[in-house]
Formats: structure tokens, C-alpha cells, sequence
């Protein structure tokens, strides 16, 4: 019979790092790169179509739209007054963009 139990990843990783502290870096870098542009950044504790959509228990959503488009991350509630930006009553609609578009987007910043 198949196993459903989840099981916890944040403790995985290779010898240098977690997934946990991985989490944790990427939380604080993209905080502090929307904090170094806050006049395009924004974070919302709601998406787009919260009814069909709505969003992870603890998370908010923090994004920033750079001039390929907008990035965003899922963030840890626990991060939330770190992040010195705009908060918007709802995300704006997710685009369809994948991992690969987010690092090209966020490199656009630098153009």
C-alpha cells in the first residue's frame, strides 16, 4: 500500500547546507534586493484570485517588476516586516513565468 506520510525535506541537503538555510538565504537576498528597489516592489498575504487560488498557510508573496517582467517568491510569514515595501490588498496575476524566467528577470535588473 502506497505511504501518504509526508515527509519533511528542510533538514535534507549536501554537506555544506539545508534545504532550510537555502530557504532562509533566498528569503533574506530577495528581501533585500526588493528593499533596494522599493518603488517596484511590492508584497501582498493574497493572490491575484484568492477564491481559486489562495495562499499558503504562513506564507505572504513578495515580488518586484523588473523590465523582463515580474519576479516573485513565496516568503515565510516570519520575514514579513523585514521586507520595507508596498504591500498590495492582492498579488498581481501570475503570468505563467517559470523558475528559469525568474533568474533571467531578476538579472534584468542589472542591464
Amino acid at each position: 500500500m502506497y505511504n501518504s506520510v509526508k515527509k519533511s525535506t528542510k533538514n535534507l541537503g549536501d554537506s555544506h547546507h539545508t534545504f532550510a538555510e537555502l530557504y532562509e538565504q533566498r528569503a533574506v537576498l530577495f528581501c533585500a534586493l526588493c528593499n533596494q528597489f522599493p518603488e517596484i516592489s511590492w508584497k501582498s498575504k493574497k493572490h491575484f484570485d484568492e477564491k481559486n487560488d489562495p495562499m499558503f498557510a504562513g506564507d505572504f508573496i513578495a515580488g518586484i517588476n523588473t523590465p523582463a517582467g515580474i519576479a516573485s517568491y513565496h516568503i515565510k510569514l516570519k520575514y514579513w516586516n523585514l521586507f520595507k515595501i508596498p504591500e498590495l490588498k492582492h498579488a498581481p496575476k501570475y503570468d505563467g513565468y517559470t523558475s528559469e524566467e525568474v533568474l533571467v528577470r531578476i538579472l534584468s535588473l542589472t542591464n
